[in-house]
């Protein structure tokens, strides 16, 4: 039975590792059963933070903007998470955000984690939503800020011990670490020329294009500037040189 581990939680931009970006990672390193330390930092996503996601967590885009760089940030989480077993709640989402960015930077990670949602699922008959809020009602986890990550990484390993000691004995497999498994492809820098085009849609249409540019992925770019397309429209053929400006 796991008793050495890393219980981990993440808040995102969205739902999507190859589109959305990681916003706080929380982690609690667990000894012997009990909580030797803890992890917790901001992140600045360098894109807006939507008004749905920002109700959700209270990170605003303020806070979120004084955060630091994710690289730096997600350096010291593998540093502190280290080769232990992971724990979360679905933790194949946290997991392939995590893995997106080893991916997108070519280092080599692999994790094996438990899931307390797996766990709810084969031995709870209720309640019926099976969801960490659901799960932390139904124990009286509590948390005084749910939807932000420390909280509730520490409520994952919470309901994981509860669930370990009434259920551990008699499903012993399900209690047992698997291997974690997300394929993605490497997300690269968007070209110097989208870059420029989406300078000179911004331009064309006076408007302002809200996330920088120059930190933009190939995809990132190419949705971008379809929607800008989408609501105001390309620019004109015959406003544009060969090199891809146009005359304003």
């Amino acid at each position: 039975m796991v008793t050495d581990y890393i219980a981990v939680d993440l808040e995102m931009t969205g739902l999507h590792p190859k589109r959305d970006r990681i916003l706080e990672i929380g982690a609690v390193k667990v000894l012997g059963g009990k909580v030797r330390e803890t992890f917790s930092h901001l992140v600045n996503p360098k894109v807006p933070v939507s008004e749905t996601v920002v109700e959700l967590t209270g990170i605003s885009n303020e806070m979120a903007g004084l955060a630091r760089d994710l690289d730096e940030v997600m350096q010291e989480f593998l540093e502190f998470a280290g080769e232990y077993v992971w724990v979360g709640h679905n933790v194949i989402y946290d997991y392939s955000f995590v893995k997106q960015w080893a991916i997108n930077h070519n280092i080599p990670l692999e994790k094996r984690a438990v899931d307390t949602l797996k766990i709810a699922r084969k031995c709870l008959s209720f309640p019926e939503k099976k969801s960490l809020d659901s799960l932390c009602m139904f124990y009286h986890i509590e948390r005084e800020d749910s939807h932000r990550a420390l909280v509730d990484a520490m409520a994952a390993q919470r309901l994981f011990e509860i669930l370990k000691k009434e259920y551990g004995r008699q499903n012993k497999e399900i209690f047992l670490p698997k291997e974690l498994d997300y394929h993605g492809k490497k997300q690269t820098k968007a070209t110097n020329s989208q870059k420029n085009y989406l300078k000179e849609l911004a331009e064309y249409h006076k408007i302002t294009i809200d996330m920088p540019i120059e930190e933009l992925t190939r995809s990132e770019a190419s949705r971008l500037a379809d929607q800008i397309i989408r609501q105001h429209g390309k620019i004109p053929d015959a406003l544009r040189h060969r090199s891809g400006s146009f005359h304003p």
